[in-house]
């Protein structure tokens, strides 16, 4: 199922994509969950109810997507972790050893950006890149749980753009100056259930139409079920939280010539069957 938000009356509302148009969860039915925080707390009786609405709406309700603003498709996480170095080409990249374990760091909820968003580079850095990655978004309490057990935990993918500023990551052994500015974490525009392997997706990333990522999660260092499993070891993981799993090769940081975003620039990212999210830089 391809879920998406758009604003209605202030705020972000519950919408399935479809063939013919966008279902208007709430507009729709009395009894099926109308907001993200809603589904996820109903888990898969939310989603039956979904699955049941879209095979019987009218078509004569169905809303143009290209007509509403979208929001992220998970406008309210509890928790943003991410995942550095994940990739072992972006690892060769950067210099840098592959990890032994998780590189894990987080993000705030004043980074989230929807898709379309302009994104502000302020000048508290000068070096802003881009960063595509596989977003996991947790559908269940997770404490403890096995890899072999981790993916049963997962309500489902977005794409996202961990947006960096390298001066500002390696300002000491720290990440998070770098990568939790405003607006830096755009996600969407659709949150995609039913993703058998999410290991075999390819994953790119486009800057000003030029195609400067072109890879695969088959590449990760640690899959999706060990950084589930891994990061439950020693948090909680509530329903809504959301993983950043990594970006592969391909970022500024990594080319000899490095010619940073500016104001005007435009990054698309796509993860297989997720869409496409696209932003563009502003001045901050």
């Amino acid at each position: 199922m391809i879920l998406l938000t758009f604003k209605k009356q202030g705020t972000y509302v519950l919408g399935i994509k479809t063939d013919a148009g966008v279902i208007d969860v709430g507009a729709s039915s009395q009894s099926a969950p109308a907001t993200v925080d809603a589904l996820l707390a109903q888990g898969q009786a939310g989603l039956n109810a979904l699955e049941s609405l879209a095979a019987n709406v009218p078509a004569d309700s169905l809303l143009d997507e290209a007509s509403l603003e979208i929001g992220p498709c998970v406008p309210n996480p509890g928790k943003i972790l991410c995942v550095g170095l994940n990739y072992r080409r972006h690892a060769a990249e950067s210099g840098m050893d592959v990890p032994k374990t998780p590189v894990l760091f987080s993000k705030f909820n004043n980074a989230l950006a929807a898709p379309g968003e302009e994104v502000p580079l302020s000048d508290a850095g000068v070096q802003y890149d881009y960063e595509a990655e596989l977003v996991v978004v947790i559908g269940k309490q997770a404490k403890n749980v096995s890899e072999e057990e981790a993916l049963d935990y997962v309500f489902g993918y977005c794409n996202g753009d961990d947006v960096s500023a390298r001066d500002l990551q390696f300002v000491s052994s720290q990440w998070l100056l770098g990568k939790t500015l405003d607006k830096f974490m755009p996600i969407g525009p659709y949150l995609v259930t039913g993703i058998a392997d999410p290991q075999t997706l390819s994953i790119r990333c486009w800057l000003n139409g030029e195609l400067r990522q072109d890879s695969n999660t088959a590449d990760m260092v640690f899959n999706v079920a060990q950084v589930i499993s891994y990061a439950s070891r020693y948090m909680t993981l509530y329903p809504g939280d959301i993983i950043s799993t990594g970006t592969p090769e391909g970022v500024i940081m990594g080319l000899p010539e490095k010619n940073w975003l500016k104001p005007g620039d435009e990054v698309t990212v796509e993860v297989e069957g997720l869409g496409r999210l696209t932003n563009t830089m502003c001045a901050g």
